[in-house]
């Protein structure tokens, strides 16, 4: 396959491991677009996520935050419907936000409710699955506490969840972010990822790990280096 010039850019040995401070130093080396590029990071699993005892997901805020804006939309009402508004959620609503939701509207990049709104919003379970944005009392997005779940989602928590083929994919904040914070980030990312290792997950369960900016190529790290691997 060609490498783009970004690609050949940057002098990467794809085969060669690196450690986890010096493959985020080259991603961020790497990251020369006009746009504060993301840096992922990449989790192979030693996990089949269509067995339910092999799921992986959960939630993890990075100590350093995302970098991200993000926009909270909150299904709640009177009191609730107060406090979430009070914490800075930029969408809240019942039926009216789910008539909105079904005219193609959604505005919003994380999903809060209130346990009483899921009759209402189990309406939109086809529209709001696809898209990882079902509320979710595992995830905490199923809450009595709208202010704390809305505070959260603004303040650099992320989710994350294992994808068909064992991997997980997850920003840890931006290229212009100092070294020591995506690696806190980093850190944070692996340890609960590894706290979620799952029943049925079997042999080694952190196989490979990757590091990459949006459009630069992926950096393999020695899984040896990382904390639980």
């Amino acid at each position: 396959m060609a490498l783009s010039k970004k690609q050949k850019a940057i002098t990467i040995d794809r085969e060669k491991l690196h450690g986890v401070d010096e493959a985020i130093a080259l991603a961020k080396s790497g990251a020369t677009s006009k746009f504060d590029e993301t840096i992922e990071v990449a989790l192979n699993l030693g996990v089949d996520p269509r067995h339910a005892d092999q799921m992986v997901r959960g939630v993890v805020t990075l100590p350093a935050g995302t970098g991200k804006t993000v926009r909270v939309g909150v299904f709640a009402r009177g009191a609730k419907a107060d406090e979430a508004r009070a914490a800075g959620a930029d969408v809240v609503g019942a039926e009216d936000l789910m008539e909105t939701i079904q005219g193609g509207t959604i505005d919003f990049d994380r999903c809060i409710a209130t346990p009483d709104m899921m009759g209402v919003v189990g309406r939109l379970g086809k529209v709001l699955g696809p898209k990882g944005l079902m509320p979710n009392p595992k995830l905490g997005t199923v809450t009595m506490n709208v202010a704390e779940a809305v505070k959260a989602a603004k303040g650099g928590q992320v989710e994350y969840r294992v994808e068909k083929a064992g991997i997980i994919h997850s920003g840890i904040g931006k290229a212009s972010f100092a070294q020591e914070d995506l690696r806190r980030n980093f850190d944070a990312l692996v340890d609960a990822v590894v706290k979620a290792k799952p029943s049925g997950a079997k042999g080694k369960y952190v196989r490979k790990v990757a590091v990459s900016s949006t459009m630069g190529p992926g950096i393999k790290v020695d899984t040896a280096e990382v904390a639980g691997a």
